[in-house]
């Protein structure tokens, strides 16, 4: 583990550096909430593809760099991020999650997990002392990324394959190690995992996924004709 005042000066070297990614970060990821909300022919698509990036993005751009600097377990969250981008890239060229929002505790949780990415994580911080530039940016680094990933994956309205939920989970219990060093914002990403796993995994269990329906057979028109599931 590092200290709070050597992770603060890591983000107070990395801001400058990557400075305007910010703006471009957080208008991705509105788009991304606009597009889970209100959902469009490009949701299913461009919502994924904006995970990947971020993710992508962290392990790139944030975690080699550290490795390379001499932060060894930064070689370990560079694979593991990596891994996580990599899925939701397969997830962008095959779209099998569908966004929507819906009048339940998922999509309710959802929005205040993806608010408190883009918007509680700043203000939390500046409570306990971190302001730019040494904070923790939206979408460019780990913790807001994986709280911002839940609270898009609550916005689902069908099962969310499990493999996509395994990183996003263990790291969020990271959270409890980030906190213990100062980072109290983290505790949105602690409740998002804990929270936001559950929920998931409760609608998923009551609801059948509309892959594994069961296949109709209808006569029509003389013959039978074979209605399939929509994927």
């Amino acid at each position: 583990m590092i200290t709070t005042e050597q992770l603060l000066d890591v983000f107070a070297a990395y801001n400058p550096q990557i400075w305007p990614m910010q703006i471009v970060a957080y208008l991705l990821g509105l788009a991304a909430m606009v597009l889970a909300v209100r959902k469009t022919t490009l949701s299913n698509r461009a919502v994924p593809a904006i995970l990947a990036f971020f993710w992508l993005w962290v392990s790139l751009i944030f975690w080699l760099p550290s490795a390379l600097q001499g932060y060894m377990p930064g070689y370990i969250f560079t694979v593991i991020f990596l891994v996580q981008g990599v899925l939701f890239l397969i997830y962008t060229l095959k779209p099998k999650l569908v966004f929507g929002f819906q009048k339940d505790a998922c999509s309710l949780a959802g929005l205040c997990f993806i608010l408190y990415a883009l918007v509680g994580y700043p203000l939390v911080g500046a409570l306990v002392g971190h302001v730019y530039p040494r904070m923790s940016p939206f979408g460019l680094t780990p913790c807001p990324v994986v709280t911002f990933t839940f609270g898009l994956l609550l916005l689902t309205k069908h099962r969310v394959p499990k493999v996509l939920l395994v990183i996003p989970f263990f790291y969020a219990l990271s959270g409890f190690l980030w906190m213990s060093i100062g980072m109290w914002e983290d505790i949105g990403m602690v409740l998002s995992g804990l929270v936001g796993a559950w929920l998931i995994w409760v609608r998923d269990a009551r609801s059948p996924s509309a892959q594994t329906k069961e296949t109709t057979a209808t006569l029509s028109g003389g013959g039978w004709s074979l209605d399939l599931p929509d994927k």
